[in-house]
């Protein structure tokens, strides 16, 4: 499952009023960070749904997930799609770029009523023809992701500006999703800065991942605070602690995923800083594998860790 992700990213690379009522959720919320429940990023139960697509949306919503982030269509027409959506009393305001289908994703982002088209780390031109020279398996190709330069994050910023130009002529807005490569060191800075600095905050959003930023030791809470009009959704996720800091999502350098609350991330002062700032959506997206328990039941700890805390 873990080479599956990379698979994904590496392909990216070339609250109804009446259901929260309806399901006795109304006097619970006020418990929930930022005033809403949870959603939840797909990507984490993408192989029950693999399975059964609307069992397990029925599923993640009986756990108390109001909202989903997308990542793939399991083969679904746009209509499909947003009927089962529908059908599980579940929405969908954000949707994450698959393989290098960037005006295909925007299509199925209009037709079920999604706002944010995401993407995540791109891949330059020189690593991609490497990997292909190279016939590189996808984990020997994410390790590539180290060979980042500068300067192929500010062709990065140019490219995210473009596309960014694209989702809004669509009526949507482009989001960019860090891992934890954006922030290992690079003269004197890091590439995540560099796409700070040179993406137009009108083109291009942010969904903070605050694992992954916290897996490189960089703290959420002060990006959210340093930069509260440029972030709009959060990915919310624990990691084991390592060592030292890990700017790799290949085997040699990820940190081992977790159950929220049983890592090492201290989201309080997160949810404190994201208080403050343009935060719409918050979504659970736990890596896999999930080793201490089936997913669903990691999916209930997660939700409950995020009702409880205050």
């Amino acid at each position: 499952m873990a080479i599956r992700r990379r698979e994904f990213l590496l392909q990216s690379a070339g609250v109804a009023v009446s259901a929260v009522v309806a399901t006795g959720l109304g006097s619970r919320l006020s418990a929930d960070p930022l005033g809403s429940a949870p959603g939840i990023q797909l990507y984490t139960v993408m192989v029950p749904l693999s399975k059964d697509f609307d069992g397990t949306l029925h599923r993640v919503r009986e756990i108390g997930y109001e909202d989903v982030e997308m990542a793939g269509f399991f083969g679904k027409k746009p209509d499909e799609v947003k009927s089962a959506l529908d059908k599980a009393g579940l929405q969908c305001i954000s949707v994450h770029i698959f393989g290098n289908a960037f005006a295909e994703t925007m299509e199925y982002a209009t037709a079920i009523g999604a706002r944010y088209v995401i993407t995540s780390v791109l891949f330059p031109d020189r690593l991609k023809r490497a990997v292909q020279q190279q016939k590189l398996d996808v984990g020997a190709s994410f390790a590539m992701l180290k060979d980042l330069t500068l300067d192929d994050y500010k062709a990065m910023a140019d490219q995210l500006n473009h596309m960014g130009e694209q989702a809004r002529d669509a009526k949507l807005e482009l989001g960019y999703h860090n891992h934890n490569v954006e922030f290992r060191p690079l003269g004197g800075g890091n590439g995540y800065d560099e796409l700070l600095r040179l993406t137009d905050p009108k083109l291009v959003k942010l969904e903070l991942d605050c694992g992954w930023m916290a897996a490189a030791g960089v703290n959420p809470a002060s990006y959210i605070s340093k930069y509260p009009n440029r972030y709009r959704l959060l990915h919310v996720k624990d990691f084991m602690p390592t060592e030292k800091p890990s700017f790799g999502m290949w085997p040699a350098e990820a940190p081992a995923p977790t159950e929220l609350g049983r890592g090492h991330i201290d989201y309080k002062p997160i949810f404190r800083a994201a208080s403050k700032a343009k935060i719409e959506r918050y979504y659970v997206e736990q890596e896999p594998p999930f080793k201490d328990m089936p997913v669903f039941d990691a999916i209930k700890v997660d939700y409950d860790y995020l009702h409880k805390l205050s």
